[in-house]
């Protein structure tokens, strides 16, 4: 997994959005879905699914809404899209579709290349935490407007 799936992109944002509002309370789907153009029910099930993972905790009623457990500083993107994607990790392979349906079976020429690319694109994942996106946010601004969250 070079470039996350939709699903780990939104949970990224979702995440980010969280890291955003770190201190002031949870924050609540609609916000966040809007703040980040994610579809409102795609982003229940992913923050459902983060909330088991121990990053995000939510609260009930009025005032309720999401909020990170952690400081943005401790969370890492490769934190969130190994909980995201952790069943599509083990059955991953980059050269096929699946692993357990691979037709070179071992004997691939290309799998050790694709494990190492994996290692230092989960490498940058690992080494980036929702802290370093936040600070990065204004560079990002200057470089191009429109990839500014």
């Amino acid at each position: 997994m070079l470039i996350p799936t939709k699903k780990g992109q939104y949970a990224l944002r979702a995440v980010y959005e969280l890291a955003k509002h770190q201190g002031s309370g949870p924050t609540k789907i609609s916000a966040i879905a809007a703040a980040q153009a994610i579809p409102h029910r795609f982003l229940e099930v992913i923050l459902y699914h983060l909330k088991s993972s121990g990053l995000v905790t939510s609260t009930r009623g009025f005032y309720g809404g999401y909020q990170l457990t952690r400081p943005a500083a401790e969370i890492t993107v490769g934190e969130i899209l190994r909980h995201v994607h952790k069943e599509m990790a083990e059955a991953e392979c980059l050269a096929c579709i699946s692993v357990r349906n691979c037709p070179f079976a071992g004997g691939c020429a290309f799998s050790s290349l694709w494990q190492r690319v994996k290692t230092a694109v989960f490498k940058v994942y690992d080494d980036t935490t929702l802290q370093d996106l936040l600070d990065d946010k204004e560079a990002a601004k200057v470089l191009d407007p429109r990839c500014a969250v």
